[in-house]
C-alpha cells in the first residue's frame, strides 16, 4: 500500500472545501495565530512575503496588516482558495494571488524575505523539494516559519478505523525529527522545532468525520480503499472509537509541530558560491 498522496485528490478536495473551509477551520485559525505571535520575538522588517498553502488568506490578510509596507503574496494550489482570499481582501488592496504547488514554486531566486506556511507541508509528498524550493526563493538570512502535524494526530481515528479495516484512512504524519531532518538537509541555519498538542471533541465521531470532509483533509492516500465503505466497518470503527470517550465527549488528537529556519548567508550553488555584501564586509583584506 502506498502512502504517497494523491496530489490530484488533495487539489480537489480543497477546491470543493473552499466555500464552507472558514466554518470548520477553528484549529487552523488558532495555530495560525500563533503563527504570527511568534513573529513578535523575531527582528524582520521583510519588503516581500509569501503566505504558501494560503488557504482563503486569514492568515495573508494579517501578514499584510503586519508588514504594511511589505508585499504580500498569498500562494495555493486551489484555485477556489484563492478566490476566497481575493473575496477577503479590501475594496482598494486586493492580496496578490498565485495558484502553484509548494513542491514547485514559481517564483525567482533570492526574491523573498520571509515565507509564512502554516497546516500546508503535510499535502506535499517530498518534504525535501518543499523545503529546497523554499531556500531557493529565500534571499540569504531570510526567514522559513511553518507549522505541520506530527504522527499522532488524529491518532484515535486511526486506532479505530485499524481495528475496523486494513486500509489506510487517515492520513499519515511525520515525526518533528524527521521534519527537522529534512530542513538541515535543504541547507536551512539554525532550525528550531517544537510541538504543541491540541484536542477537539465531539458529540459523535460522525461529527468530526463530516468536519474533516468539510476542512478537505480527509484521507487522500493514494493507496486508500477507493470503494465505498461497508456499514459493517463503518459500525466497527464508531463502536471502537466509543474506547476514548471521555467526559461524555470524543476526542480528536492534534500534534502540532512548529518550525522556523534561516536561510544562509551565504548561498550554495553547484559550481559558484555567492557570498553576502554583509560577508564581504567582515572579510580580512
Amino acid at each position: 500500500m502506498s502512502d504517497l498522496l494523491d496530489k490530484a485528490g488533495v487539489r480537489r478536495a480543497f477546491s470543493r472545501a473552499a466555500n464552507r473551509y472558514d466554518e470548520v477551520a477553528v484549529l487552523q485559525r488558532e495555530i495560525g495565530q500563533r503563527m504570527l505571535e511568534r513573529l513578535d520575538l523575531v527582528s524582520l522588517q521583510p519588503t516581500t512575503v509569501v503566505d504558501l498553502g494560503a488557504g482563503t488568506g486569514i492568515a495573508t490578510v494579517a501578514l499584510e496588516k503586519r508588514y504594511s509596507s511589505a508585499r504580500v503574496v498569498a500562494l495555493d494550489f486551489a484555485f477556489p482558495m484563492l478566490q476566497q482570499v481575493r473575496r477577503r481582501g479590501g475594496l482598494f488592496r486586493k492580496p496578490c494571488c498565485l495558484c502553484a504547488d509548494l513542491e514547485q514554486i514559481p517564483l525567482a531566486d533570492a526574491s523573498v524575505d520571509l515565507v509564512y506556511s502554516n497546516a500546508a507541508i503535510q499535502w506535499c509528498n517530498d518534504l525535501h523539494a518543499v523545503f529546497t524550493e523554499m531556500r531557493r526563493v529565500l534571499k540569504p538570512g531570510g526567514l522559513l516559519m511553518f507549522t505541520t502535524f506530527g504522527p499522532d494526530t488524529l491518532r484515535e481515528l486511526r486506532a479505530a478505523w485499524s481495528e475496523a479495516d486494513g486500509y489506510a484512512h487517515v492520513s499519515r504524519f511525520l515525526d518533528m525529527h524527521d521534519v527537522g531532518d529534512a530542513l538541515m538537509r535543504a541547507d536551512f541555519s539554525d532550525p528550531v522545532m517544537d510541538v504543541d498538542r491540541m484536542t477537539l471533541t465531539y458529540d459523535r465521531v460522525e461529527d468530526l468525520m463530516r468536519e474533516l470532509k468539510v476542512l478537505g483533509a480527509h484521507n487522500v492516500v493514494s493507496g486508500r480503499q477507493r470503494t465505498l465503505t461497508g456499514k459493517g466497518r463503518m459500525l466497527a470503527m464508531k463502536s471502537s472509537y466509543e474506547q476514548f470517550r471521555s467526559n461524555g465527549l470524543l476526542p480528536a488528537s492534534y500534534e502540532v509541530v512548529y518550525g522556523h529556519a534561516w536561510a544562509p548567508l551565504q548561498r550554495r550553488l553547484p559550481d559558484v558560491t555567492l557570498v553576502s555584501l554583509e560577508q564581504i564586509g567582515r572579510r580580512p583584506l
